[in-house]
């Protein structure tokens, strides 16, 4: 069975009418168990991020102030997220999940975060609900500790990296690509390694055919031996933050072109939820499980 990588302070006591559905990872396992899928056999918690691995990606002075409750005003607002005790419980345990999920990767080929995709985050700020990068850390841990020496981070959140580029920009041995909906958050886009910039409400066929061609033309040219995939579903046609097309079906058809195409080529691959909106927090839950569904089926 593929590994599942999550924690239960992924979902915090948190505002009902906030627009952020923090309930959604806790449901997101919970539907999983239901599924058979997620088991205690396969299911992992992860511990908090070392300080030391922290730093590969975030400066000291923000991380304390973080902790610490220490934000002003201007950088709460960018981060868009109440400060809590259990804000900063999970967010210094979620880097690690996706450590542990790429660790995990490395063994069995597949492993699957149920949480991570923080791509807004910045070295010294937080942003858009991101306060630690989670795929920036991940990468740069494997590039330290020589388990990797070419990690390809592939974004397909509706929403650009801009966070994952600039922490990553001068970093050898990373490549970060993000297929993202031109006209949406963030206003001013970094430059990622490539980008790949998508019209308003563009539909399931061209979408995958742009995922096909991208990715092909990424493992023939850059020849990654690790792939971080943030799979996230703020593509789908109903997302109150999306602006695409994207049907269910077209999810799935995603997330097995870009497993499938790693699994054939014996490239480890670890993947994280990313974005996901939606009242009906049970809805979005399911969205984000159709990337373990498809890795249930093409690696179970």
């Amino acid at each position: 069975m593929i590994p599942l990588v999550t924690h239960p302070a992924y979902s915090y006591p948190f505002p009902d009418r906030h627009r952020f559905p923090m309930a959604k990872f806790g449901l997101l396992h919970s539907y999983l168990q239901q599924q058979g899928i997620a088991q205690p056999t396969n299911t992992f918690r992860p511990g908090k991020i070392k300080h030391s691995q922290l730093a590969l990606a975030h400066c000291e002075q923000y991380v304390t102030a973080f902790a610490s409750g220490l934000l002003d005003a201007q950088a709460q607002r960018r981060l868009g997220l109440p400060w809590s005790e259990g804000l900063v419980r999970r967010t210094f345990i979620s880097p690690a999940g996706t450590l542990l999920a790429a660790h995990f990767a490395l063994r069995e080929g597949i492993a699957c975060h149920l949480a991570g995709g923080t791509h807004h985050a910045h070295r010294d700020f937080a942003s858009g609900f991101c306060v630690f990068n989670d795929l920036a850390v991940t990468a740069r841990v494997l590039l330290e500790q020589q388990l990797a020496t070419r990690v390809l981070v592939f974004d397909l959140d509706v929403h650009q990296g801009d966070g994952t580029a600039r922490i990553l920009a001068d970093v050898p041995g990373t490549y970060t690509c993000s297929v993202h909906c031109e006209k949406n958050f963030p206003v001013r886009k970094a430059q990622s390694d490539l980008d790949v910039n998508l019209p308003v409400a563009m539909s399931d066929d061209g979408y995958l055919q742009v995922v096909s061609d991208t990715l092909m033309r990424l493992l023939r040219d850059y020849q990654p031996d690790f792939i971080l995939y943030d799979a996230g579903v703020d593509v789908f046609a109903d997302d109150p933050l999306g602006r695409l097309n994207i049907s269910l079906q077209g999810i799935a058809a995603r997330d097995a072109l870009v497993l499938s195409m790693a699994r054939d080529r014996n490239i480890p691959i670890a993947t994280v939820i990313g974005g996901g909106y939606d009242k009906d927090q049970t809805a979005v839950a399911r969205r984000h499980a159709i990337c373990v569904e498809q890795a249930h089926r093409l690696f179970g």
